[in-house]
Parts: C-alpha cells; structure tokens; sequence
C-alpha cells in the first residue's frame, strides 16, 4: 500500500458522496491507495453510508467522540497503512490525475512533505467561485495557498497536503488546535529538518463555505488562529499576515473622524479611491477567469469579506492573548451554520 488518502468528516455525509464519485475516477491502479475516514462523532448517517461502500479500493472507517480534526487525523494515522498519508477535507473533489500526478512527482523527486493548490470545479455555483478568486489571488492570499509566485514560505494544508510515514514517526500527529493545526503541523514539519515541496499540478477542487456569513466566520477564525500560530513560530507572523488588521483599525479610526478633521477626511477619500481600485483589478481579474458578470461581481464582495473577516480575526485572537489567554479561540457555536 502506498498511499492513504486521510479525510477527517463531522456531519459531511452529502460532501462525502460527491467525493467518492470523484474517487472513482481515479487513473491510478486502485490497489496502491486506500481511504481512511476519520469520523469525528458525525451523527448524520456518515457510518452507515461508509460501510455501505463496494469499491474495488481499500476503506477503512474509524470513529470517535467529537475531538476536532487535528485528533481525527491522528487516528487515521495511527491506523493507516500506506507509505504516504494524504490528507484532503471532505468538501473537495479529486480531479481525475489527482494521485498520477503525485505519484509522477515523486518519482522524480525525493521529499518527505508536499502539498497542492485549490480550485473551483466549473460545475460549482456562482458564490463558491467567487470564493475561489478571493481565497486564490495574489489579491486575497498573496499566493499563500499554492501558489509558485507567493509572498512567504509553502506551508502544506489539510486540504491537499500530503507526509512520508516517517514523517509522523518522528514528530508525531498534529495538534489540538481547532483551527491552524494543519499548519501549526507543518510549521513542525519544516522545523525537524525534513524535505516540502509544492505539487502544482496536484490541485483539487474546494467547495469551501456556502454562504457569505459561513466564509465570514470560516475566515475569521483563520485570523484569530494566526495569532496562536504566530506565537509559536514567529516566521509565520509577517506584516502581509497582519495588513488586514491594520487595515480594519486604521479604516475604522479615519471614518470616526473623518467628518471632524481635515487630515482624516482627505485620508478617507484616498482610501475610498483605492478601494474602488482594488474593486476594479478584482472584478476585472475574476471574468478574465470565469467570464461571468455574476461571479465578477461576488468576487468584490467575498475579497473584501475576506480582508475584513480575517482582519477582525486578528484582532480579537490578539486582544484575547493581551488579556491573558493561553491560546485565542474563534466562533465555535454554530460553525457549520
């Protein structure tokens, strides 16, 4: 066995369907891969349709109390048999090449981590292609995310990410942070010395969140999560991570005195000029994408939510270290509502 595709699920019996026809497209030899799914206390059905399953590939599906992603995984792990682990969420599709071009890759390269970027699927709906742009351009994530143009260094994600067995041998499984562990995970991975690359023709198709206060928490808890990342491993805390912060603040700051002052209001009007810049090269860089007015247009909203969601983020995960905290935490009720 060579590879262990690791999906960790809560409640995602639907996503998990999808999935699974995309996994059945797969042209690889079937007998070289096994899924293992990580069932998170799902309370949906998720076993039964699971162990419903007669596929020509290995399935192994493992339960346990709700505990987060991070303990889910690490369960696959203890019980996985591949060479390699490969870990993808729920919500994503695998192209048709996903494995080939991973297993083309390392056989031309010797590494002990990797990694892919993500994309929309053209049969997404018009919002999650939005989300796409935003979560994928220079503009929203400055190529952070599989990008071979990026502003910092690849870290792996648990979307697409992928480790050598000896990899969990030495360093163990991943945190018991609820959200970052992915890439507090690889953090550690860089740190003990071992080889990551990125895989960019190993991508996959994300389906992320469904509706735009879904992508507002989603991203808000990114923010407040990199704050504890950020503690931990100071390298992952740079001024690109912290701008959208200082933007919210300063925004915030010049529209309360804006209509009292000379200075800030000339500041407002400058900072409205850019917006409206940055609005245009968004919408312009989404329809040379997907040529669609609609999705041009989601793509300024989902950018801008992204800025300021992540930005509040990190505000609020640095106001609660301020006051004290071990570790900030996000919205946790109603995540997935």
């Amino acid at each position: 066995m060579k590879y262990s595709i690791i999906i960790a699920t809560y409640n995602r019996i639907d996503e998990l369907q999808e999935l699974f026809e995309s996994i059945d497209r797969l042209d690889i030899d079937t007998h070289i891969y096994e899924i293992v799914i990580a069932d998170d206390g799902s309370q949906d059905g998720t076993g039964r349709f699971i162990q419903s399953l007669h596929k020509p590939y290995s399935i192994q599906y493992l339960y346990q109390e709700n505990k987060g992603p991070g303990a889910a995984r690490n369960l696959a792990m203890d019980h996985a048999k591949g060479e390699y682990f490969i870990f993808i969420d729920s919500d994503v599709l695998l192209p048709r090449n996903y494995l080939s071009k991973i297993e083309d890759f390392l056989s031309k390269h010797e590494v002990d981590a990797f990694g892919g970027p993500d994309d929309s699927h053209p049969s997404f709906p018009d919002f999650l292609k939005a989300v796409n742009y935003s979560m994928t351009s220079f503009l929203g994530t400055g190529g952070t995310r599989g990008s071979k143009k990026s502003l910092t260094r690849f870290y792996p994600r648990s979307f697409n990410m992928g480790i050598h067995r000896r990899v969990y041998q030495k360093i163990g499984g991943m945190s018991a942070l609820r959200h970052g562990q992915d890439m507090d995970y690889s953090a550690r991975i860089y740190n003990a010395g071992f080889r990551v690359a990125l895989i960019p023709e190993a991508k996959v198709y994300h389906k992320r969140r469904t509706s735009l206060w879904r992508f507002f928490k989603q991203i808000f808890n990114w923010g407040v999560a990199r704050v504890n990342l950020g503690r931990a491993y100071p390298e992952m805390l740079r001024f690109v991570h912290i701008m959208p912060a200082i933007i919210v603040v300063c925004g915030a700051i010049i529209i309360v005195l804006a209509p009292f002052f000379l200075i800030p209001y000339a500041l407002l009007l400058i900072g409205l000029v850019m917006a409206v810049l940055v609005a245009l090269t968004a919408f312009i860089q989404s329809f040379l994408i997907y040529r669609s007015l609609s999705v041009s247009l989601l793509s300024v909203v989902t950018l801008f939510t992204q800025v300021f969601a992540y930005g509040l983020g990190l505000i609020s995960g640095g106001v609660q270290i301020l006051i004290g905290r071990e570790n900030a935490t996000g919205i946790t009720k109603n995540y997935y509502r």
